[in-house]
């Protein structure tokens, strides 16, 4: 593609970005005009008072996490793609999002051990959301510290890739010996976490996940360069100077910043950081990561966003789990993925 068609494409992402972000804010159980958002967000008045607090308290800061999230997973996505030269590797392939659910069903059984325990309890239902945040970073940090001492003895990125599947599946096992021994209502709060879900993060977090993910992303695209010199190969990219395991680890820190945090508070949501690069890929045919990095995180919120205006059920106050929504528009495009490249 012509350089000179970048802007032009950049503008009608952002764009249909806003119109999306817009459309997303209409919908719900209580329709709300196109024409009153825009009076909502900025002047904070309405037809009636009530769609400005539905607005203010509950779409807006869901619409923000999910514009946030998609852009975390894709570029996220993207890097992994790049680094183990597998389209069909995603944001959560080292083992962070098993990593997370270890560490919220410790936390969710845990809890519901001590449910004799009124007070200790009822302690710790309290804030739950940042509780099982900081319970899935904890195991998401204890898997990704794994495998960084792994990246260090291995200089293979496939037996990485490997490993970092081994991890995954370790986890996995202890959180299935884990749900054996739960009680059921336990096991209904862990299996309502790993649905995902973007309507409970509240503004107070949503500022922090925002400045976290702002931070990764641009450390994300501060490495395009290294990026690129991997696709050439990991013995050309050492034969012009570059140190693989140090962008090796400067990817992985990054992964982990993206897609934990996301993780953590939104819990696992698949799909978006495998399909968003490819799809990106069809609209922008470039390999290059200057370019590719800011459009699959454009491509990432628009793509969030439309999986949450579909999970939404008019006129009703039940909503789909988003990770159902994003695995019925992803898995389309593995599928194209492993069609298209037979030699996988």
């Amino acid at each position: 593609m012509n350089r000179q068609n970048y802007p032009f494409i950049f503008i009608s992402l952002f764009i249909v970005l806003i119109f999306l972000f817009v459309i997303n804010l209409s919908l719900g159980s209580v329709s709300i005009p196109m024409s009153e958002i825009w009076t909502i967000i900025f002047q904070k008045t309405a037809s009636k008072p009530s769609w400005v607090t539905i607005i203010w308290q509950f779409r807006l800061p869901k619409a923000l996490t999910a514009v946030v999230v998609g852009m975390a997973l894709s570029v996220s996505g993207l890097q992994m793609q790049t680094l183990f030269r597998n389209p069909l590797a995603g944001p959560f392939v080292l083992g962070i999002s098993s990593g997370a659910s270890l560490g919220v069903a410790i936390l969710m059984l845990f809890v519901s051990g001590l449910s004799a325990n009124h007070f200790l309890s009822s302690l710790l239902s309290q804030n739950s959301l940042w509780q099982t945040s900081i319970a899935s970073t904890l195991g998401a940090a204890l898997v990704l510290s794994l495998v960084i001492v792994a990246s260090i003895r291995i200089s293979n990125n496939m037996a990485l890739l490997i490993v970092g599947l081994m991890f995954g599946s370790a986890t996995g096992a202890i959180v299935s010996i884990l749900q054996y021994f739960s009680e059921a209502e336990a096991i209904k709060s862990y299996l309502l976490w790993t649905f995902g879900s973007l309507s409970q993060v509240t503004w107070d977090k949503l500022s922090f996940l925002i400045g976290l993910n702002f931070i990764g992303l641009l450390i994300a695209w501060a490495m395009h360069k290294p990026l690129d010199a991997l696709l050439l190969g990991e013995r050309y990219a050492q034969s012009m100077g570059l140190s693989l395991q140090k962008t090796r680890l400067g990817i992985i820190f990054t992964t982990s910043i993206l897609a934990g945090s996301i993780t953590a508070f939104c819990g696992p949501i698949g799909f978006i950081g495998l399909a968003v690069p490819h799809l990106t890929k069809i609209l922008i045919k470039t390999a290059r990561h200057q370019v590719l990095i800011p459009a699959v995180a454009l491509g990432g919120g628009i793509l969030l966003l439309i999986c949450d205006s579909v999970s939404q059920l008019p006129m009703s106050s039940k909503v789909l789990p988003i990770n159902a929504v994003t695995a019925l528009i992803g898995a389309p495009v593995v599928i194209w993925v492993i069609l298209k490249k037979r030699s996988l």
